[in-house]
Parts: structure tokens; C-alpha cells; sequence
């Protein structure tokens, strides 16, 4: 028989998830609507009732004055919805999506369970959608154009507004993915939200830099009536429809969601987002100093050139980081993530390039 006495991954040294450690709000949220099921409104009303003031909260969040949609699994989950609503939306058999190569792995997954083509467009040299390149994607069979607000790589902000014109242009929908960056982005200049461009469907996640506990996605559609598209009769449960994907759903994440937004929106939030991103400077810097060349941290995202020798090293000594595509160490600075363990973290890393550069003995 398995030890059930093994301990959950602690966070003191993870680096490069964007996922966190709840807040204690969400945590004891979770546990007391452990057992109930969103998924079946009529039978479980009172967590019914959480769902809509999770997706009220979320639309304050994200500039919609009349939100509408359900916390889903994560922002793959959401994802998947928006394209699907985009799909059945379309007029054209061979319908496409449109995104730039820094969008989600889990528009892969949409694009294949759905059967829809991906477009796939580069990015410029700030990492963001390159415009031009999504003008020439499109054409009049565009089902969505997707843009991303807190790239998974390096935290960028791709320009929204105009992506929603070009979306307009061909008669498309517009998707943002704000999985990871909608608890941040309130609190800069970026324009990113519903009420900042003409955009139909976000994914929005509580569980990331919102501090609610897995899962915790969140789907919003600026018109109520898209999730229509999604809905199928359900003639066994006490409700007669649903459009969600997954159907049975813990309460848990539904309540730690509107737990943690409750403790820390605005205010709350705002505050660790100036901790989040006066880290993740902090650490550039630190990086650059030491030669390194830094990508520059827009967002609470630190993605740098270190050599994979190193990277190994440092995996070695404990300290859970990862790369992106193009193999840069890559570092979100979470709101787990102290600047003691930044510190400890390049004390680690110094050591080990000390030790890298220390010539070998020979045998002669």
C-alpha cells in the first residue's frame, strides 16, 4: 500500500510554476465545499450561488460590467471553450484560429479535439503578437483571433485593442488569454480587459496570481448568450442544461475563488503585485550583473540566458525553475516567492559558476 503519510511539494523552492500557495481564506474555502458539485445547480444551490459571485468579482477584475461565464479547471479549460464557442459561431465549414507562437500549448489541444485549423504567428522582437503578420493570417474564415495578456515565457503583453480590430475586420471573435496575468495587469497601464478593446471571451485564472486553490480557472464571455453555444440538455440533474466541459466540478475551487478575492481584491492584490514585480526586477538585475542577458521583466516574469550547465546545477541543488522555448531560464516570481529566496537563489547560482570556472587538476 502507498504511504499516504507523504508531504505535498513545498514552495521554498519553486521558481517556475504559476500556480501558488493559497491564500488561507481559499484554503479553508476549499475544504468546507470539498464535496459539492457546481456542476449540478439545482441540486447544490448554495455553491451555485458562490459561481455567480466568482464570475461578478472576475468581470470587476477584468472591465465587464455584466459578466457571465463559470470557473473552470484551469485556463486550458478555458481555452478550449473559447474556440469552441468561436467554432460553432463561424459561418464557414473549414473554420481557423489565429494566434501568435507565444499563445498556450493548450490551443494545440482545442485546435484538435475541435477539428478547426491553427494558424500559428511570430512575434516581434518584444516578444508580442506581430500585427502584421496576424493581418496576413486572417482571412473570412477566422473563426477567433487570440491574443495574450502575461505570456507563459516571458510575461508579455500583446496589444489587445488592435488584435480586437483585426478580429472586427473579418467578422471573427477575440479571445484573450489572461489566465496568468489577469490578478496583475489591473494594477499597470497595459490595455488588456473587455472594457479596453473589443474582445468576446477570456480565460481568467483565480488559481495563479489570484491565490486560490487548484483548480481554479475562470471562462468569461462578454454576452451571456455565447454560452449558449455551449450548453447541452442534462434531463437526469435537477437543471436542464449545462455548459461547462468537464460537468461534475468540486465546489472547492469555486469557493476558494471568491475566498481569495474577497480577502485581497483590490487592495490586496495591488500590494503583491509590487511585491511580485519589484522581485522579479530585483532579480534582473541581479542577472545582468552578473552578465547574464536579461529579458526585461514587463510583468513579474524573469527569463534569462543562462547556460544549461548551470541550469542542470541549480536543478540539482533543489531549486524547481524551467526554460523556454528558445532555452532561457525563465522565473516567475509568484507571490510565494520572497526576496530571501531570490537571494538564495543567486547565492546558489554564484557558487556554482565559482565552481564551473575553477580549472580542473591535471595528472601530469
Amino acid at each position: 500500500m502507498r504511504d499516504m503519510q507523504i508531504e505535498p511539494q513545498a514552495f521554498d523552492r519553486v521558481l517556475s510554476s504559476m500556480c501558488t500557495d493559497p491564500h488561507p481564506a481559499a484554503r479553508d474555502a476549499a475544504e468546507r465545499f470539498l464535496a459539492t458539485n457546481p456542476g449540478d445547480p439545482g441540486t447544490y444551490p448554495a455553491v451555485a450561488a458562490l459561481e455567480d459571485d466568482a464570475i461578478e468579482l472576475l468581470g470587476d477584475i477584468a472591465g465587464l460590467d455584466d459578466p457571465a461565464g463559470y470557473i473552470t479547471s484551469g485556463g486550458t479549460e478555458a481555452n478550449i471553450q473559447a474556440v469552441r464557442i468561436a467554432r460553432e459561431r463561424a459561418d464557414g465549414r473549414t473554420p481557423n484560429v489565429v494566434m501568435p507562437d507565444s499563445g498556450h500549448f493548450s490551443f494545440r489541444k482545442a485546435a484538435d479535439l475541435l477539428g478547426v485549423e491553427l494558424r500559428i504567428v511570430p512575434t516581434d522582437d518584444r516578444h508580442r503578437a506581430d500585427l502584421g503578420a496576424v493581418r496576413a493570417s486572417v482571412d473570412e474564415d477566422t473563426a477567433l483571433v487570440i491574443g495574450v495578456a502575461g505570456t507563459t515565457e516571458y510575461g508579455r503583453v500583446d496589444p489587445i485593442p488592435e488584435l480586437g480590430e483585426i478580429a472586427r475586420s473579418v467578422g471573427a471573435m477575440c479571445h484573450v488569454d489572461a489566465a496568468w496575468g489577469g490578478f496583475v495587469l489591473p494594477f499597470t497601464d497595459y490595455d488588456w480587459h473587455f472594457d479596453h478593446a473589443a474582445v468576446d471571451t477570456m480565460a481568467i485564472d483565480p488559481h495563479k496570481m489570484g491565490q486560490a486553490a487548484v483548480p481554479a480557472g475562470g471562462l468569461l464571455v462578454r454576452d451571456a448568450a455565447l454560452l449558449d453555444e455551449l450548453a447541452v440538455d442534462t434531463p437526469y440533474l435537477e437543471s436542464t442544461s449545462q455548459a461547462t466541459l468537464t460537468g461534475t466540478r468540486s465546489g472547492a475551487g469555486v469557493a476558494s475563488a471568491v475566498a481569495a478575492m474577497d480577502e485581497l481584491w483590490p487592495e490586496g492584490y495591488r500590494r503583491q503585485y509590487v511585491r511580485s514585480q519589484n522581485n522579479a526586477e530585483w532579480l534582473a538585475d541581479a542577472l545582468e550583473k552578473r552578465g547574464y542577458e536579461v529579458a526585461d521583466p514587463t510583468l513579474p516574469l524573469v527569463a534569462a540566458d543562462v547556460p544549461r550547465s548551470t541550469f542542470d546545477a541549480l536543478r540539482a541543488e533543489g531549486w524547481r525553475i524551467s526554460r523556454t522555448a528558445t532555452d532561457e531560464l525563465r522565473i516567475v516570481c509568484m507571490p510565494h516567492v520572497t526576496r530571501e529566496m531570490l537571494a538564495s537563489f543567486v547565492g546558489d547560482l554564484d557558487r556554482l559558476e565559482v565552481r564551473a570556472s575553477v580549472p580542473v587538476a591535471s595528472d601530469d
